[in-house]
């Protein structure tokens, strides 16, 4: 019982500090940022094409599955599934070495 209780506080506080960075980075976006709209969200070929660029550049950090690694964040929890398109955009061309997260700026938009 005593260790489901610390599972439970730390689980808590680990999302808790999760969802406060997410925050962090997406109030540093700008306005005009923030609106920007995936042209090719519905693309099955851009949707391949995306998993390839993620198992190549993101899954050695967040997981094959995006669970999170180390102190990299899980991309599966609910604080990242409510951004933007254009807050995400803009969060993995600019990074934040701050907290560990490289610029992909190298890479065609």
């Amino acid at each position: 019982m005593k260790y489901r209780a610390l599972f439970l506080i730390v689980s808590t506080f680990a999302f808790d500090a999760l969802a406060g960075e997410v925050k962090g980075l997406a109030q540093r976006v700008p306005a005009k940022e923030k609106g920007r709209i995936n042209p090719i969200a519905d693309s099955p070929d851009a949707s391949r094409a995306g998993r390839k660029l993620f198992v190549r550049e993101c899954s050695g950090c967040h997981g094959p599955n995006g669970e999170g690694i180390g102190k990299a964040p899980p991309l599966v929890s609910a604080p990242l599934s409510g951004l933007s398109d254009g807050t995400l955009f803009w969060v993995l061309r600019n990074g934040s070495l701050w907290r560990g997260m490289p610029s992909f700026a190298h890479l065609p938009e």
